[in-house]
């Protein structure tokens, strides 16, 4: 029997098979979960539901995190097919390319807020329509990155929005902890998803993490779904509030 088994799970922001997010849900999977997915459009579906076939992922949907129709109709879903809910996994972020590659100082209202909404706000709002589900207590999982606690060059707006959504991960702990429902980032370092691919010096970024760090490794998706699957899991019970790195040691360096 897996740690998972019995546990039923969205997860939210698998692209394709370079995802984070894929890989948390082959964790998730392998431990015993049954899965919902969602696409974020139609132009997104052909690379993502061949995957969601893989896992024979029950509840697969279209979510555009911006739709609060889309969002809505999820979970009416999994409370008419399931009943209830155990965890999700949040690992969706996105910047206007004018304002991720622009300094801080010079992002646009209308980017900046658009960052924040997608990237920090959209966790709460799937934070509110999850709790009902989570009568018996539940996971919450979110993705962060070392820029939202330090200054990363060429992170830009993102490093505020990430430190947002690591603030919001500890609140969201605070309020929901009472229920049983536990919330947490996981902060991996750089990997080449496609997410990460909008940032001007990823490859640098990687170099450096892997030559620096103290496991003095390259990172790959596969090293942050397992500790997913064990932050979903009844193992995890007492940790809440945390931001917990997979970078290979790198955040313990100046």
């Amino acid at each position: 029997m897996g740690i998972l088994a019995g546990k039923k799970g969205l997860v939210i922001g698998i692209a394709n098979q370079r995802s984070i997010a894929w890989a948390c849900a082959k964790a998730f999977d392998i431990a015993g979960a049954t899965l919902g997915g969602t696409w974020h459009s139609d132009r997104s579906r052909p690379h993502v539901e061949p995957l969601l076939d893989a896992l024979d992922v029950e509840i697969r949907r279209p979510l555009d995190v911006l739709d609060d129709g889309q969002m809505q109709a999820l979970f009416e879903e999994v409370a008419r097919r399931w009943g209830r809910l155990d965890f999700v996994l949040h690992s969706i972020a996105f910047a206007p390319r004018a304002d991720l590659l622009g300094r801080v100082v010079d992002s646009s209202r209308e980017g900046f807020g658009l960052a924040m909404d997608v990237s920090c706000h959209s966790f709460l709002r799937l934070a509110r329509l999850a709790e009902p589900l989570m009568s018996n207590g539940g996971s919450l999982i979110t993705m962060s990155y070392l820029g939202g606690t330090e200054v990363v060059p060429n992170y830009g707006i993102m490093g505020p929005v990430k430190a947002a959504l690591e603030s919001a991960t500890r609140y969201l702990a605070a309020e929901l902890g009472p229920a049983g429902i536990r919330v947490n980032a996981v902060s991996p370092g750089p990997i080449p998803t496609r997410a990460a691919s909008g940032l001007s010096d990823l490859d640098a970024l990687m170099a450096d993490s892997a030559a620096r760090s103290p496991l003095r490794r390259a990172l790959s998706i596969d090293d942050v779904g397992p500790l997913c699957a064990f932050l979903a899991s009844d193992g995890a019970r007492a940790i809440t509030g945390s931001t917990l790195y997979v970078d290979g040691g790198h955040h313990i360096l100046n």
